[in-house]
């Protein structure tokens, strides 16, 4: 820091910042990287230019972005502090590890088209969060997006407001301008004083137009230049620009960039809306032209019976089996989006692992569709059979892998069990089981020989082989817990039988996408770490395709014989476009012919809703859609909401207030943040985070306000369920480190004494711990009788007795608010309401049963719902899914071929 004011301000600043290096400088302010000494964590600092800050007067600057630091949205970058040093100004906001929107054109150019359009809704919903609390951005550019983990986080809000209440004529006389050219609306450019929310709108139609073009809308050597094109010139349509845009995107980037903002959107979600609705047409452009059959990304839609008539026919030239499609010229690439009846539609796998898979022969493909009485099970589809056809024994099942000879399929079901059906008739039988819980945390999978033995991902037991009768089981891999490995997943055994690629878990995070890439050397069970990301498959030819942790695609060539990465990694993701709610894994699969399966983006959304008894169903709150939200919970008056929100770059927690009012972001970091609970009095939350290197409970005030502290935890078992009693002021913990038999419930008493209880401790799991209001009973699901089923024992004297509920399966028990019924989620996908009697003795009457649940979020190791007072329930209702998910490209290995340098 050799500038003295660097340096007045690093001395000033010391014991609560410290200032490393300088980041960037920009228009209006240099960034630094700076340690938070108290919370311990990097932020960037950002001091304001000197005479910036003498035009608009230090004071002035902090008083107005004060009504910038309540802004608390997922895409919004949060203010920390700011203050004033001997007339330097500074403001400090979060460090993002990533990078901005910039510097991703500055690389790319042009974004695919899904990238781009969703981070154009992100920055919409951003901008209308804001507006709606009165505060305009004025500078939205590409500079002031950032990007963590692919998604947008929009910076700087009320610096331009500052310095706009300051006057264009001051800040004429200092050589600075307020707004960007390029990003400028007409009235803007034109120096008008008033301008609203529609010049935001405006400037983000820019950004859109530049990520989709590969250039602005209006660009010229000179600012005078650019500005005089804004006001007279009309930008080209994106749709002769790229092919690939959709008609409604042009439409509503056109709309976005009118002249007069009375000819624009009239707020932010109108523009988000539009771009998402593919019939949108601006008005004066007439009706747009009738698509045919080309859909997303240049790709062409049939339905699964055409597709197979077009294949029983050989598509006029015949799809080879080599892969490709071949006629009277060379092999080329062909993609197909299927589209589904909806009694086939498919569906996300449990835990949000993998459940596609390609036949070996290239006779069609299994995938998760719609069960009877559960969630999912796994459906054939062959390309020769005008319907798919339901696997009996599948329910639940996740990551199906063919066998070789492509008449069986192993699979992996719940509770980590390894099943293998064959489909020639037969029940599935069960090859293994961990009893491990959390798959998606601990990872899991399976992956056949060529021999004919499979090879089980077991999560913490490492990789075992199992041979084709079952009886022989031999472990390949040892998990390295002293180099931070949490467990080895996803195992993709290589053509040549010499190796099996795998994922390694990292110990830092809980999610199975926070890892790398390895090799393992069958003959010797050594352990080789290759690449950073995770769920890699080998694709003929000599290349591995795998994901990263923020959903990128890649592929990197690879000698199977060598067992050794042999080139430079290049990213898919025109050709790749992941689900979002599978991104950190990647729903894909490729066959031994070099063909290639995904679920394309967009699927995994959720909404927070209003369930009545009935059945009847509304929003909560607009802020509670489009986004993927878990574990909800009220406060107990019921006037707020505690809930996980996760956009694509982790769960996060926010506090909402149900009568009006902005969110309460309680964090900002870490992969999972989620089963949080409320203390007794409403004033704190304690939740469970991957903040360290296992599940650890942390606690912070309710109101965002004070620090973010770690719950002592009394058990050496990790912690992965909560519940704080308003009785005795107990905190209960459910405690489980993924072996059989030790899901157990203990507690302690925050603040009245440090010793500990255990309340539940057998053989069998006991999840999901409930005490009714008035700390008498305790509700919790057991799989004591083979089978989860909800129980009741008194409360704090457990040992006094032990009730049955539920006797034909339950889960995620919850106490009505007055603590007259016991609510759980029945085996049937209903909610089960059971009266409870008022007397010492516990007395369960008939129990009724009320809604339908299939279509709502569900967690059997914890509950995923709450209830009101009045008795509406609080349910995460899952998006309904889309006809048109599953995308095929055949030959897919000439598209790598054609990217990737070997």
């Amino acid at each position: 820091m050799s500038d003295p004011i660097d340096s007045r301000l690093g001395t000033a600043l010391a014991g609560h910042y410290a200032i490393e290096r300088e980041l960037g400088v920009g228009g209006m302010a240099t960034v630094y990287l700076a340690r938070d000494l108290r919370h311990d964590r990097h932020v960037a600092l950002k001091v304001m230019r000197p005479e910036l800050a003498a035009v608009i007067g230090a004071q002035r600057f902090l008083n107005e972005i004060k009504t910038t630091a309540n802004l608390q949205h997922p895409h919004i970058l949060p203010l920390h502090d700011s203050g004033e040093v001997n007339g330097t100004v500074f403001y400090v906001m979060p460090f993002v590890e990533g990078e901005s929107l910039r510097d991703r054109l500055t690389r790319e150019k042009q974004l695919p088209v899904e990238d781009a359009v969703r981070i154009a809704r992100e920055v919409a919903d951003a901008l209308g969060y804001a507006h709606q609390h009165g505060v305009i951005h004025r500078d939205i550019k590409p500079e002031n997006i950032l990007l963590q983990g692919g998604h947008a986080l929009v910076a700087d809000f009320g610096i331009a407001l500052a310095a706009a209440k300051t006057g264009s004529s001051r800040m004429t006389e200092t050589g600075l301008s307020l707004g960007t050219p390029t990003y400028m609306s007409p009235e803007q450019a034109m120096g008008e004083r008033e301008i609203d929310a529609r010049t935001d709108l405006y400037a983000l139609g820019c950004v859109l137009y530049e990520m989709l073009a590969g250039e602005p809308p209006f660009a010229g050597p000179t600012p005078q230049a650019i500005v005089a094109k804004i006001l007279t010139d009309e930008p080209r349509k994106l749709t002769l620009l790229r092919r690939s845009v959709p008609p409604n995107v042009d439409a509503a980037t056109r709309q976005a960039l009118e002249k007069l903002p009375a000819d624009r959107f009239a707020t932010a979600a109108d523009f988000a809306a539009a771009l998402g609705t593919p019939g949108f047409a601006r008005a004066g452009d007439g009706r747009p032209a009738a698509r045919g059959t080309t859909g997303e990304s240049g790709r062409r839609w049939i339905v699964p019976a055409l597709a197979g008539a077009l294949v029983g026919a050989g598509l006029a030239a015949g799809i080879s089996r080599a892969g490709g499609v071949v006629g009277g010229g060379p092999a080329r690439v062909l993609h197909l989006g299927l589209l589904f009846p909806p009694k086939e539609l498919p569906r996300e796998g449990t835990f949000g692992m993998p459940t596609l898979a390609l036949a070996p022969d290239g006779s069609g493909f299994v995938y998760a569709g719609p069960g009877v009485g559960t969630r999912a099970q796994l459906w054939l589809r062959r390309w020769d059979q005008p319907n798919a056809i339901p696997i009996p024994g599948t329910e639940e099942a996740t990551y199906p892998r063919f066998s070789p000879d492509g008449s069986s399929i192993a699979f992996i079901t719940k509770p980590a069990q390894l099943r293998i059906v064959s489909l020639t008739g037969g029940v599935s039988r069960v090859v293994t089981d961990t009893g491990m819980m959390d798959q998606a945390a601990f990872g899991s999978g399976v992956a056949w020989s060529p021999d004919g033995s499979t090879l089980y991902a077991t999560g913490k037991m490492g990789l075992l082989r199992i041979s084709p009768t079952g009886k022989d089981r031999r472990q390949i891999t040892t998990i390295d817990t002293a180099h931070g490995e949490r467990s080895h997943a996803l195992p993709d055994v290589l053509p040549n039988g010499k190796g099996v690629l795998i994922s390694l878990v990292s110990k830092e995070r809980l999610t199975i996408g926070a890892g790398s890439v390895a090799v393992v050397d069958l003959a010797t069970g050594k352990v080789q770490p290759i690449l950073k990301g995770t769920h890699a498959l080998y694709v003929r030819g000599g290349y591995i395709v795998y994901t990263q942790g923020d959903g990128a695609v890649m592929a990197v060539p690879f000698d199977q014989n060598r067992l050794q990465v042999t080139g430079s990694a290049v990213a898919l993701g025109d050709t790749v476009a992941l689900s979002s709610g599978t991104a950190a894994l990647g729903d894909f699969d490729v066959s031994p012919q070099g063909d290639l399966i995904f679920f394309k983006s967009g699927g995994n959304v959720t909404r927070v809703v209003w369930v009545e008894e009935s059945g009847a169903e509304s929003d909560v709150s607009p802020l509670l859609t489009d986004a993927y939200f878990s574990t909800p919970r009220l406060s107990p008056d019921g006037s707020r909401l505690a809930v996980a929100i996760n956009r694509g770059n982790g769960e996060q927690l926010t506090v909402l207030p149900l009568a009006g009012g902005p969110p309460v972001r309680l964090t900002f970091d870490g992969a999972v943040n989620e089963r949080e609970v409320w203390s007794p009095d409403g004033k704190r939350i304690v939740w469970i985070s991957d903040r360290s290197t296992r599940a650890t409970a942390f606690e912070k005030r309710a109101d965002g306000g004070g620090e973010l502290a770690p719950v002592t935890e009394p058990d050496p078992r990790q912690v992965f369920g909560l519940e704080w009693t308003s009785a005795g002021g107990w905190l209960l913990m459910r405690t489980d480190d993924q072996s059989p038999g030790n899901g157990d419930i203990i507690g302690v008493r925050p603040g009245i004494d440090s010793a500990v209880r255990s309340f539940v401790a057998t053989p069998a799991e006991e999840l999901a711990p409930a005490v009714s209001p008035n700390g008498r009973w305790l509700a919790y699901s057991s799989d004591e009788t083979g089978r989860r089923e909800i129980f009741v024992r008194p409360f704090p004297e457990t040992d006094r007795g032990r009730y049955q509920v539920s006797t034909d399966g339950g889960t995620e028990p919850l106490w009505s608010r007055d603590g007259k019924e016991l609510y759980y989620r029945a085996a049937d996908e209903h909610i089960v309401a059971v009266p409870i009697g008022p007397g010492a003795e516990f007395a369960p009457g008939s129990p009724r049963t009320l809604f339908d649940v299939s279509a709502y979020l569900q967690a059997p190791q914890h509950r995923d719902y709450d209830v009101a007072a009045d008795g509406r329930f609080l349910m995460v209702r899952q998006k309904t899914p889309a006809a048109d998910r599953i995308v095929v490209t055949f030959g897919f290995t000439k598209e790598v071929e054609a990217r990737v340098k070997k």
